[in-house]
């Protein structure tokens, strides 16, 4: 899949901007706070419908301005594809795909494939488990709409199980149909999860040892209540300590990551760059399984990724992301030195963007789309 051009208005900081992309790699320069994260950040809301950063819809739109509006034409397996997305202040946002409107955004999730590796994925070791959960959740909604559908629905059943608890009602009748719903969508959701960690898990330990060496050993493991019982159970065992909690407390809205450096929590022992390392690599094996279960290369963002690691898993990286499984990249960085040295290791295809206070101007000696 390659992203041919882009516009955008009143974006973040950018007020307006149309550019056109090489369908390899695309360079973004500037110095720090000018805007170069926000162009990747709107490449990433035209596939999820939302901000990486995950702010607010009435937070991406630019100061004292009524609307903003994304377009991206694509390629996507030799078809044009069109998308739109538009918000005004205090109205629904609106998703369009070649021109029609999509009933739920939820429909649009898949069609266009992206993975962003951003220094905000330090969350996924230091952060809570929310973080990680949505790790699993993104690249298993990718390549499968019945799980999406899944979440949802388990979604809207606890938020409404949550809202009995709190109203106490205790009549268990009461809580039969909720529960069933919510039973049914955990048993497929943690079913998906346990198939996914047994695929990832191995893709991810082979981009860490390919950036840090051999000499560190990586693992992933999958916590749930639901490895042990099935949820029912659970909720029959803990319903008067929910009652007293005033929420559920047992579910796949529980589950976890954990994240093992040598046999050892990462959070507690890994240093900067170990758990720089980690967060590349696993974005990496995100985009490599999403590559592997979908008939459509996704697009890697690269967001500031060089920095706090050493020279050498600097060269690692660069020859990683060089390898021609990889389609169209686009990379931010404060000066060319890195960047260069990946064009370096392609036949030209690039496109080079120096970015100043949110607006971008195409820099000679990259090749136009």
């Amino acid at each position: 899949m390659i992203l041919n051009s882009i516009n955008i208005l009143n974006y973040k900081n950018i007020a307006e901007a149309s550019l056109s992309f090489s369908g390899k790699v695309n360079c973004f320069i500037g110095n720090n706070g000018m805007g170069k994260t926000n162009f990747l950040d709107a490449i990433y809301y035209l596939s999820f419908c939302r901000s990486f950063s995950s702010l607010t819809d009435a937070a991406v739109i630019r100061h004292d301005e009524p609307f903003m509006m994304l377009q991206g034409s694509y390629t996507r397996n030799e078809a044009v594809e069109e998308v739109t997305i538009s918000i005004q202040r205090g109205k629904r946002k609106v998703a369009k795909r070649n021109g029609k409107e999509y009933k739920r955004l939820s429909q649009h999730i898949g069609l266009l494939p992206i993975v962003m590796i951003s220094p905000m994925d330090w969350d996924l070791i230091r952060g809570a488990g929310e973080e990680r959960r949505r790790l699993m959740d993104i690249i298993i909604s990718q390549g499968n709409p019945l799980y999406l559908e899944a979440l949802i629905r388990y979604g809207k059943a606890l938020v409404q199980r949550n809202s009995m608890i709190k109203r106490e009602f205790r009549d268990p009748l009461l809580y039969e149909t909720v529960e069933m719903q919510l039973c049914e969508s955990a048993s497929l959701i943690h079913q998906h999860r346990v198939q996914w960690i047994e695929q990832f898990a191995p893709i991810f330990m082979r981009h860490y040892q390919a950036i840090a060496g051999e000499d560190e050993e990586v693992q992933l493991s999958y916590r749930s209540h639901l490895n042990d019982a099935e949820l029912k159970q659970h909720l029959d065992q803990t319903r008067e300590r929910d009652f007293i909690i005033g929420h559920t407390t047992r579910g796949i809205h529980r589950d976890d990551i954990e994240l093992l450096l040598n046999g050892h929590n990462m959070r507690q022992v890994g240093s900067q760059g170990q758990c720089k390392t980690y967060t590349i690599a696993l974005r990496l094996a995100q985009f490599e399984f999403i590559r592997r279960n979908n008939a459509t290369t996704p697009i890697l963002l690269l967001d500031d990724i060089f920095d706090k690691l050493d020279a050498r898993r600097v060269e690692s990286i660069v020859k990683v992301v060089s390898d021609e499984q990889f389609g169209q990249i686009f990379i931010t960085d404060t000066n060319r030195t890195h960047l260069d040295e990946i064009i370096s290791h392609l036949d030209g295809d690039h496109a080079m963007f120096w970015v100043e206070n949110g607006v971008c101007t195409h820099l000679e000696g990259g090749t136009e789309a």
